[in-house]
């Protein structure tokens, strides 16, 4: 007779490393990597969750020092008043250096034309391509995740992008047992998504545990809001509401940040952290999937954007 063995996992162990550890442990090995095998990189930093708890993981990564990169926000110019904010006391608090990429500088030029949606997101894309080449960033850490929408999930957590800031996915590179390949040619650059393993839950639970401040607008709060395509909208200057668009005063929070004529907010009175956890584990819906409009414009909206430079 055959005795087989079977071996359980002691989950008990002091050595184990829990689910945030790891997912930390990851990141802070990501920044660390970049820092060793680049010259010029730079951290997108808006002010969304997503860039904030890249922030701090960057500052873990490198302290008691401070951290090696600079920062860069592609302002729209549609921005949440209460995300601009939070970006500036960030950087004064820390004494880092930003870099602002203006949409509206390239609309005064006429380098830009604004849509007919009011739109700016997918504006986004010259003005960070020129300053990522006028300033010779050769990585730049995006806050991206893998669970947020179909194209982010094909795209490795090094992703080369051409001459042109252009992005082929027949291009990825094999990242096996976590091996970066950081390689490129003069002109050439590399995203880089510290992130990429995580979830919004993940996101959320961290947020929680380091105890990170974030911008009043993820949690409940009372908004003259409208609703267009089954989103609800903040009124603002980029053209909303229209006719037939009635404001009302709502109970709502957003679930990302981006555009104000394209992040719509979502029902809720979760008012803190606990609460925005069990409102997410109950979720079928990512928060781009939810509250995105720009992702609504097409099947490959994200995937052709990504293609041409964006994130």
């Amino acid at each position: 007779m055959t005795t087989v063995a079977t071996v359980t996992e002691d989950t008990e162990s002091p050595y184990a490393l829990s689910h945030l550890d790891a997912l930390e442990s990851e990141a802070v090995h990501i920044f660390r990597e970049v820092a060793g095998e680049f010259e010029n990189p730079v951290i997108l930093f808006s002010g969304g969750k997503d860039s904030i708890v890249m922030l701090h993981l960057a500052r873990k990564a490198f302290a008691p020092a401070a951290v090696p990169f600079s920062l860069l926000h592609v302002d729209t110019g549609h921005n949440f008043p209460e995300v601009i904010d939070y970006r500036d006391r960030t950087v004064a608090r820390h004494g880092l250096r930003l870099h602002v990429a203006s949409v509206q500088d390239y609309i005064d030029r006429g380098v830009l034309k604004e849509r007919p949606d009011g739109t700016r997101n997918p504006l986004q894309t010259l003005p960070l391509t020129e300053k990522i080449q006028s300033e010779k960033f050769d990585a730049v850490f995006g806050g991206g995740r893998r669970d947020e929408e179909k194209a982010r999930a094909k795209e490795r957590v090094f992703s080369l992008r051409d001459e042109f800031s252009q992005w082929d996915p027949r291009r990825q590179r094999p990242e096996l047992w976590n091996l970066y390949n950081g390689r490129h040619a003069p002109g050439e650059h590399v995203r880089v998504f510290p992130l990429s393993n995580w979830t919004e839950l993940d996101v959320w639970q961290y947020i929680a545990r380091e105890h990170i401040e974030l911008p009043e607008i993820y949690f409940a709060h009372e908004r003259e809001v409208f609703k267009r395509n089954g989103m609800w909208l903040t009124a603002g200057e980029w053209g909303g509401p229209e006719e037939g668009e009635v404001v009302e005063k709502r109970l709502v929070r957003y679930r990302t940040v981006g555009d104000m004529s394209c992040t719509g907010a979502v029902d809720s009175d979760a008012d803190t952290i606990e609460k925005v956890i069990t409102e997410i584990a109950a979720s079928r819906l990512t928060e781009r999937g939810a509250t995105r409009a720009d992702d609504k414009l097409s099947e490959a909206a994200m995937e052709d954007r990504k293609r041409e430079g964006y994130f």
